[in-house]
């Protein structure tokens, strides 16, 4: 009698499990302490952008449910009001999501799938380090509090512990990645680090991945993008380009081979690049007589402006610009995001450095031109 039972529980447990449906993805959720907000939303990936492809209502109780389909495993988005909670499912998941909405830290609580699990991991190892930063901006406010006229000291102070929280936590990320490569979890976490600082590691883990995630569009237009910043990395061959002058001369960088040139990408509109030019005026007067120049291309589209800030800033090298802001070809070929952006190239051709500012250009340029 007993056999028979166990038989019969385990063939109920069968037929729950086969009626499980395959062919779309179920996001269970409950929100705490919503206030007001009532609405939610589910975001999922069009053309590598988040978009709105759902919605629906909090219960009494603060739950919802969302049941979708999606061709392969991607990433999704559920939001109310300011929160945001990034998830990433397939067809088949049962995904759990659970966070209260009265957290700063914005930290939830999801389960129900291996990539879910493995984004949770990743969640907790940022949560740990916002609860730090968030006693350390406590720590900081009670300390200007007391001495309001003291802040910029306080900052300064308290400076290299928030820098070492950030290094801890990246280098964490970085770990991360490596540990779980090939999942869509690692690919998020490498996205959270900053463009600029860890270019060449983005660089690398594209290469490392693009046999590993396949069919993912996100993924796949990432891939294409590191691809070409890999053509101008530190040693790689600078790309050949010609642009004119404002007065409609020819410049090409093949003019400047034999020597170390500085290109610099700017425009007059952008206040960091106005804010470093003084750097670059003092670099190019100690230097100019040691094998090495500079060639500013412009993205303004303005060109009074343009020469405005040329004479402005006392810029005394050469100028170019296609006139086409962040469309200009030179500026595609050489994965110009974000200005101000500078190539120190060599006198054989090839990028020498990147991005070097202020002392850090000085140091490189006394070490390099002896």
């Amino acid at each position: 009698m007993k056999l028979k039972n166990l038989s019969l529980i385990i063939l109920i447990a069968i037929a729950f499990t086969a009626c499980k449906p395959k062919d779309s993805f179920t996001i269970d959720g409950i929100f705490k302490n919503p206030g007001t907000e009532k609405k939610v939303f589910l975001f999922g990936m069009q053309n590598s952008q988040m978009v709105a492809i759902d919605s629906t209502n909090l219960s009494e109780k603060g739950e919802f449910k969302f049941i979708r389909k999606t061709p392969s495993v991607d990433f999704f988005r559920v939001s109310i009001g300011n929160h945001e909670f990034m998830l990433i499912a397939k067809n088949g998941d049962d995904i759990k999501l659970e966070a209260d909405l009265a957290n700063k830290t914005m930290a939830y609580k999801i389960s129900g799938a291996n990539e879910v699990e493995k984004l949770s991991e990743l969640n907790a190892l940022r949560n740990n380090f916002a609860k730090q930063v968030e006693k350390l901006q406590a720590d900081f406010e009670a300390k200007v509090a007391k001495q309001p006229q003291n802040r910029a000291a306080v900052l300064e102070e308290m400076k290299p512990q928030y820098e070492s929280y950030i290094n801890q936590l990246n280098t964490s990320i970085l770990k991360f990645a490596k540990d779980n490569k090939g999942t869509l979890a690692s690919f998020y976490a490498m996205n959270t680090l900053s463009p600029q600082e860890f270019e060449a590691e983005l660089v690398t883990f594209a290469d490392e991945i693009k046999d590993q995630i396949k069919g993912n569009a996100t993924v796949d237009a990432f891939i294409k993008q590191m691809a070409l910043l890999k053509a101008v990395q530190v040693g790689q061959v600078a790309p050949a380009f010609t642009i004119n002058t404002a007065d409609g001369k020819p410049v090409s960088l093949a003019d400047y081979k034999g020597k170390y040139v500085l290109v610099d990408f700017w425009a007059s509109w952008c206040q960091p690049c106005r804010q470093e030019n003084p750097n670059v005026v003092k670099v190019y007067n100690k230097y100019k007589g040691k094998n090495f120049d500079i060639l500013g291309i412009s993205l303004d589209t303005d060109k009074a402006a343009w020469l405005g800030a040329v004479k402005a800033d006392g810029l005394m090298w050469t100028h170019v610009s296609e006139l086409k802001d962040f469309n200009g070809e030179t500026v595609k070929k050489y994965q110009v995001q974000a200005i101000p952006a500078s190539f120190l190239i060599d006198p054989s051709g090839k990028i020498a450095a990147k991005n070097l500012r202020g002392e850090e250009l000085d140091a490189f340029l006394g070490k390099t031109l002896r």
